[in-house]
């Protein structure tokens, strides 16, 4: 059996990785900081922001409520407090949908050649 290089996890990232990852700004990472109690970057001494994974998913789903759905910060505030399960659940599904796309395109791109 080949060996497989296991995939690395980073512990933090900084916000302008962060910002890449979303292809925004990073004033708007630092907007939505403020406006979600659930994104609590860590701070080093420099008092540059660390980002876990978990504010990263959390970013997703609010992305995926305001940028995606056209939700308001409020009805994007009000998902995350009292149904975030849901908002995680239909991201899941969209992310699944763009992949089986993606899979059954490059299988189409394949009988074509």
């Amino acid at each position: 059996m080949p060996y497989k290089e296991p995939k690395v996890e980073k512990l933090f990232y900084s916000i302008g990785e962060v910002a890449k990852m979303f292809d925004v700004n990073t004033s708007l990472i630092r907007f939505w900081e403020k406006e979600f109690d659930i994104i609590k970057p860590k701070k080093n001494k420099k008092g540059n922001r660390l980002f876990t994974k978990e504010d990263i998913d959390n970013f997703h789903i609010i992305y995926h409520l305001v940028k995606e759905r056209g939700m308001t910060l409020k009805g994007a505030q009000l998902k995350m407090k009292e149904n975030k399960d849901d908002a995680i659940h239909n991201l899941e599904v969209i992310q699944k949908l763009h992949n089986i796309r993606k899979m059954l395109l490059e299988i189409k791109e394949e009988m074509d050649h």
